[in-house]
């Protein structure tokens, strides 16, 4: 089974900035995908990030040109650098990955326990 555990959130003031960690640990064949997503009181959870192994990049349109995604692929980490925050942005983000427990099994969905984002003045 894959673990996913996130670090960073917290809270800061509009504009500010905060780095958002994710660890894959367990037992898996591999990760094809890792990505963020994020969800607000009383709204559904949306996608924020993603990126494939090569290195491949996908943005929400709210987000883009603010938050940048990256992974290290040697300890299966994702990152998420959220720059220029706004009220808006505060929700509970959570990682994912899409990972294949065998060589010749299916691949499935992983998610973390999330962490909080607050901005705020």
């Amino acid at each position: 089974q894959v673990q996913l555990v996130e670090s960073g959130g917290g809270l800061v003031q509009p504009g500010g900035s905060l780095r958002l960690s994710c660890a894959a640990s367990g037992r898996f064949f591999s990760i094809n995908a890792m990505g963020w997503y994020r969800q607000a009181p009383g709204k559904e959870r949306e996608l924020v990030a993603t990126i494939i192994t090569r290195g491949d990049t996908n943005y929400a349109d709210s987000v883009k040109g603010r938050f940048t995604i990256s992974r290290n692929n040697a300890n299966n980490t994702v990152y998420l650098q959220m720059n220029s925050l706004k009220p808006e942005d505060t929700a509970v983000y959570s990682c994912n990955a899409y990972a294949k427990r065998t060589l010749v099994g299916p691949s499935f969905d992983y998610w973390g326990q999330g962490t909080q984002v607050t901005v705020s003045s």
